[in-house]
């Protein structure tokens, strides 16, 4: 970890090369839905409480000539046993994903393709998150590295390593950051990612599986000068395409079970809260 926040000029300079490269294609598809998420068995680390939450999702992905994009918006509200700072009302958080991928079978006219893998793809991106607790987390994390897309009857599997940079706050005296004491910038690390939607019929019903899996290896200490371990997050679910059901409208509103599954919430271990297991129940609507 290194104290304040240094250059980023290397990683935006990547960042920023594979971003360009699609910024001007018109899309080819498009898929944007809204959907809502609730579960009572959250955590948050260095609180023993389970947390309920309510998460709105705004989520947009499309394709153009030379790969795709793709975003995610989460909203999520807790219950006052993770607090916002000065209140026992239930904090409110804010978490954005952006991915491009830019595809090297598009650059060179024909696939990248063998054994299983259909295509490869150059992937950058960014989080950024806020959330009004005392901590006052504001994440900014750049990432860029290669992707792998598998070739699957339906739907899309894609295997991805990055190397990632992350930037981040501490509002708490106890954190005692010298200089500017709020601003935290870790080591670089690496993040193995997969990330699948895979539609599917079980007899008459139409059923999707999807979700992400992100495993991020260590990345130096954290704002108490302890050393940080590498962390897991997957956040998958199992949805039915409700509407084909209903009404005969397929691929609009889906619902089913999901399951957040994570280990050293970010980096941390040790303590309590630093684990999830929370199962939630799942809307979407797609338009």
């Amino acid at each position: 970890m290194k104290r304040g926040i240094p250059s980023r000029h290397r990683v935006v300079t990547a960042l920023a090369a594979v971003l360009a490269a699609g910024s001007a294609q018109a899309a080819t598809w498009s898929d944007t839905a809204i959907g809502y998420r609730y579960g009572t068995d959250f955590h948050e680390p260095s609180n023993p409480r389970d947390v309920e939450k309510h998460v709105l999702q705004f989520t947009h992905a499309s394709g153009h000539s030379l790969g795709q994009h793709f975003l995610n918006l989460d909203l999520l509200q807790s219950d006052d046993a993770d607090p916002t700072n000065g209140s026992d009302r239930g904090a409110t958080e804010a978490y954005l994903v952006y991915r491009h991928q830019l595809h090297l079978g598009k650059l060179r006219g024909e696939p990248v393709a063998f054994g299983p893998v259909k295509e490869v793809a150059l992937t950058a991106g960014f989080d950024l998150n806020t959330k009004n607790t005392a901590f006052a987390p504001r994440k900014r994390q750049l990432l860029v590295g290669p992707t792998l897309k598998f070739d699957v009857p339906r739907g899309f599997f894609d295997l991805s390593l990055f190397y990632s940079r992350e930037w981040n706050h501490c509002g708490l005296d106890a954190c005692g950051l010298p200089g500017n004491r709020n601003a935290i910038a870790f080591d670089p690390y690496y993040q193995i990612n997969l990330a699948w939607g895979l539609p599917f019929e079980a007899g008459a019903v139409p059923m999707k599986f999807q979700g992400f899996y992100n495993y991020n290896g260590e990345k130096g200490d954290d704002y108490f000068g302890v050393a940080t371990k590498p962390e897991q997050l997957m956040r998958t679910s199992l949805m039915v395409d409700v509407g084909q059901l209903a009404w005969g409208s397929e691929y609009t509103l889906w619902v089913g079970l999901g399951y957040e599954y994570w280990r050293n919430k970010f980096g941390n271990h040790d303590k309590p809260g630093v684990d999830t297991d929370a199962l939630t129940l799942n809307l979407e609507w797609h338009f």
